[in-house]
């Protein structure tokens, strides 16, 4: 019996490789060691890349606590921020588990994570030979960590420089015999020059985004920026749901701009989060903070989620969506200045709550009125603009919605 994750609709080629669902693994705490792949395995991910690896020589030494986090209401970990490094195990353990987990999972694709100076052609291509030929399906090149390694000169200032950037895709594309992904940092003005970079060395495929260089917040009992060790901190790495309008962006950005594939990430929780992805131009997407909130088994409502979409609306595969909703996606001055929408309220939904009236008043166009008797809000379709903030406000699914309208809008003077 062919189980959700394995369900044919799910299936995918990723540069040649065949995957039995888009999931991967990040290279992230979640594949610290290939235990936890395999079992991660088991429970039917389509792909894992192992945490980073760097040259042997280099000291990798973590800190405690390295992880703070930002919930929003009712949202834990809304973003994290994680000051975690490269993994902190030997390059010759982790090539031996990659062929222990080949072997116990033939099906499943292994990606080896790699990381070295900007300069290092020797180390590049080093670790390359090492990780293909140990059995990785596809080598991810990391340009992108924001923490710690760049004072190195490795991570996000390789991919904050377009030359540096072709030069490693290049490096590496020369002695790799396995597809390449190149793994893009956020942490720049336009993410288009770096990916074009990426694809003029060869890259079979980019990944986007690595976390967004952040802070947390600050213990205002202690006055120490989060997470504090032993009384001081560092910008970190955000990722998790706050950040996935700055991932969907790159990614339709880099679908838009180049011909290579794509693998997203950034703030994928729900098979919701992983069909906008692929709507904007993924082909497979990669997920993180959520695996570390919730444990491997969210793979099963991702895959279970995602299948019942793609049967609902018709699409036979992963590639007939791929992209769609990036083609829809133009600039700010080809949009319709013609087109007329007003708020409507669902009077039956309504609690009486007022805060459409109080958003409308002080942060819009003061076109919701208010019946303080009846505690009733009512729309001058005259003064509305159809800016929609009522409908955001409105803590009720449904109850303030836009309608086209034909009402003249009354100009204020």
């Amino acid at each position: 019996m062919t189980t959700a994750v394995e369900h044919t609709l799910l299936n995918v080629d990723f540069c040649g490789v065949k995957f039995i669902n888009p999931f991967i693994l990040a290279s992230a705490p979640p594949t610290t060691t290939g235990e936890m792949i395999m079992r991660a395995f088991d429970e039917g991910w389509g792909g894992a890349i192992i945490k980073t690896l760097v040259p042997e020589g280099e000291v990798v030494r973590n800190v405690a606590p390295r992880l703070a986090s930002l919930p929003y209401g009712k949202q834990r970990m809304a973003v994290l921020e994680n000051v975690e490094l490269t993994t902190d195990r030997g390059v010759k353990v982790w090539l031996k588990e990659i062929g222990q987990i080949k072997r116990r999972h033939p099906r499943r694709v292994v990606i080896g994570s790699i990381m070295a100076a900007g300069p290092a052609k020797k180390d590049w291509q080093e670790l390359t030979r090492r990780v293909q030929d140990a059995g990785a399906d596809m080598i991810e090149c990391n340009l992108g960590c924001p923490h710690g390694m760049p004072e190195r000169g490795m991570g996000s200032v390789c991919s904050q420089d377009a030359e540096i950037t072709k030069h490693i895709t290049q490096w590496v594309k020369d002695v790799a015999r396995v597809p390449v992904i190149i793994k893009l940092t956020p942490n720049i003005t336009d993410i288009k020059v770096t990916a074009r970079a990426a694809q003029a060395g060869g890259a079979d495929a980019i990944s986007a985004i690595n976390t967004v260089a952040g802070l947390a917040g600050v213990d205002l009992d202690t006055l120490v920026p989060l997470p504090s060790v032993k009384g001081l901190s560092t910008y970190g790495g955000l990722s998790g749901p706050g950040v996935k309008p700055i991932a969907l962006r790159a990614v339709c950005e880099i679908f838009k701009s180049t011909n290579c594939l794509i693998s997203g990430i950034g703030g994928i929780g729900t098979w919701r989060d992983a069909a906008e992805f692929i709507l904007l131009g993924s082909t497979t997407v990669q997920v993180c903070t959520a695996v570390m909130h919730w444990g491997y088994r969210i793979i099963h409502d991702l895959c279970d989620g995602l299948s019942n979409y793609m049967e609902e609306h018709s699409f036979a595969s992963i590639a007939d969506m791929v992209g769609l909703a990036a083609r829809k996606i133009t600039m700010h001055e080809s949009l319709s200045r013609e087109y007329r929408l007003v708020s409507a309220i669902d009077r039956d939904l309504c609690i009486g709550c007022g805060l459409c009236h109080v958003a409308c008043r002080d942060s819009a166009y003061q076109a919701i009125e208010w019946d303080p008797k009846r505690r009733e809000p009512s729309v001058d379709e005259e003064a509305c603009v159809g800016c929609g903030l009522c409908s955001h406000v409105c803590p009720v699914d449904g109850c303030v919605a836009l309608k086209e309208s034909k009402v003249p809008l009354k100009k204020k003077r």
